[in-house]
């Protein structure tokens, strides 16, 4: 089937703005994504023009939400654009934002995007993603050739011995005891949509293992928080080398997790 987007939307910008782990580009021009047990492939086949292997129903179902297609992020880059004019940092913010055009803030399933963020702490993207195959390998549901992400269910009693060897070190209690808080209701990932975001992010650093940082990218990649802008190394290295030392992206609001990810891309790719 063949779909039109009139909007800023660039597969491979997408897959390696390092928001998401899993995705991936399986052959030239062709994307992988995964969402819960929904599988896509999905490549562009002209302007604006992409082919997906999945039904209408199912597009409007579940990637349209996915790939946030009510959002313009077009329009987004224009307020960029506005909020930068005559500022000192202007040129940095412009360059960026055409740099990242294309990126758009994935939907993802909250169980997902909580484990791989704890994972993530101190770990290369590559190793990050190795390691969440290994956990899907281990304890997902295969579906083809792919394996889902595992539930909470599927990771029931899962121990330290079990997390052996998938590259998590120190993390593989963190991870263990995420799950068991998930299972136990103590956190009910349904529930937390109701909560403001400093609720949100409060209720989520109870988790052993979440920090600021990683609570802060749950809200923003599960929960869409899109004003919530996660600080990691290169965006701390932007604040400080790029806008003296001032965090810009709370003066920036509404969509500052949008403007976020278009420095974090551009800071971590152009160095």
């Amino acid at each position: 089937m063949e779909i039109k987007i009139n909007d800023d939307f660039d597969l491979k910008k997408i897959v390696d703005s390092g928001q998401c782990f899993r995705p991936k580009e399986i052959e030239r021009g062709t994307f992988q994504f995964i969402c819960g047990e929904n599988i896509l492939h999905i490549s562009e086949r002209g302007e604006n023009i992409f082919e997906v292997d999945c039904s209408a129903q199912e597009w409007e179902g579940v990637w349209k939400n996915y790939f946030d297609m009510d959002t313009n992020y077009a329009d987004i880059r224009r307020d960029i654009a506005d909020f930068a004019a005559g500022k000192p940092y202007e040129k940095i913010l412009i360059d960026a934002t055409n740099f990242g055009k294309g990126i758009r803030i994935l939907r993802q399933e909250f169980f997902e995007t909580l484990i791989s963020f704890i994972i993530s702490q101190r770990k290369s993207i590559p190793s990050i993603k190795s390691s969440v195959e290994k956990i899907c390998e281990t304890f997902g549901r295969e579906v083809g050739d792919v394996y889902l992400f595992p539930t909470p269910e599927e990771m029931e009693g899962v121990t330290i011995e079990d997390l052996e060897g998938m590259g998590l070190a120190y993390r593989k209690a963190y991870v263990k005891e995420a799950v068991e808080t998930v299972l136990s209701g103590a956190l009910d990932f349904k529930e937390l949509e109701t909560f403001s975001d400093n609720d949100l992010i409060e209720e989520l650093k109870l988790i052993n293992g979440v920090g600021d940082k990683i609570a802060n990218c749950v809200a923003l990649f599960a929960y869409h928080r899109v004003n919530r802008a996660p600080v990691d190394v290169w965006i701390k290295r932007a604040i400080d080398q790029d806008f003296n030392g001032e965090n810009i992206f709370t003066k920036f609001g509404k969509n500052a997790g949008i403007l976020q990810q278009y420095i974090f891309y551009h800071k971590r790719t152009v160095k």
